[in-house]
């Protein structure tokens, strides 16, 4: 049976001579992993390869069987045709940070509309930012997107809750006795950075390269202590040279 549904791929793997195994964020059934047969073949057919570049957005009629891991698309076409995000060496890499990041959160097949409208919203949001805003973008997605996850921080920052307990998602009055913590002013624009709600405010953050690597990393510390299995980002290390 045929269905009709939007996908967000999040990886793309060669298969034998002219084949893909990609792996689609599709709306109707969550993370699924599928087979793509011919798009490998000749010059003609490796445009059709392109369109399963991470973070590309496709309108797709695929095959679903929920007793197989491996599912097949039947036809697929650009749902969403980016200006930048597949040029510009920036908004690309932190795209694909973005579409890693989602791929590592995403451990079970299931439908959830709200994430996949978050996903998709931010790619969208994020092609066509200035260069403030995407400077400051993976900040700011790396921390609305634990909410559909459910382990988003508590911005409950005071001048007597200076210390962001990393294991607890909160900010407290004390130095914790682990290591996972945030405190001075990493712990402080943390507090605003969840304020944010939409990203044209990222623009009224100044960062330099420096505290935006901090930052990450320590996110990324966040997401390790909540996912099991979460490992290293790859697109990390890039991520911060073009930043």
């Amino acid at each position: 049976m045929t269905h009709k549904t939007k996908g967000i791929v999040l990886r793309s793997i060669k298969y034998g001579e002219t084949s893909l195994v990609v792996t689609i964020f599709t709306e109707m059934f969550g993370v699924q992993t599928c087979m793509v047969n011919g798009v490998r073949t000749s010059k003609k057919s490796s445009s059709k390869a392109n369109q399963f570049q991470p973070t590309a957005v496709l309108d797709l009629v695929v095959y679903h069987s929920d007793n197989k891991s491996m599912q097949r698309i039947k036809e697929f076409s650009w749902a969403v045709l980016y200006e930048d995000i597949l040029s510009d060496v920036i908004k690309n890499s932190i795209a694909a940070y973005m579409a890693e990041l989602i791929y590592k959160c995403l451990k079970q097949p299931e439908a959830n509309a709200d994430l996949f409208n978050f996903c998709e919203e931010s790619f969208l949001q994020l092609d066509k930012a200035g260069k403030t805003v995407s400077a400051n973008f993976a900040l700011f997605f790396t921390l609305h997107l634990a909410h559909f996850f459910g382990f988003r921080m508590t911005d409950n920052f005071s001048s007597e809750n200076i210390f962001l307990d990393l294991q607890e998602g909160n900010f407290i009055n004390h130095q914790p006795t682990h290591p996972h913590f945030i405190e001075g002013k990493y712990a402080e624009l943390t507090s605003q950075l969840l304020k944010v709600m939409q990203p044209q405010e990222l623009e009224d953050f100044r960062l330099n390269q420096e505290i935006r690597r901090e930052l990450l990393i320590r996110y990324l510390e966040y997401y390790a202590l909540h996912i099991s299995d979460f490992g290293q980002m790859k697109t990390l290390m890039v991520l911060h040279e073009v930043l």
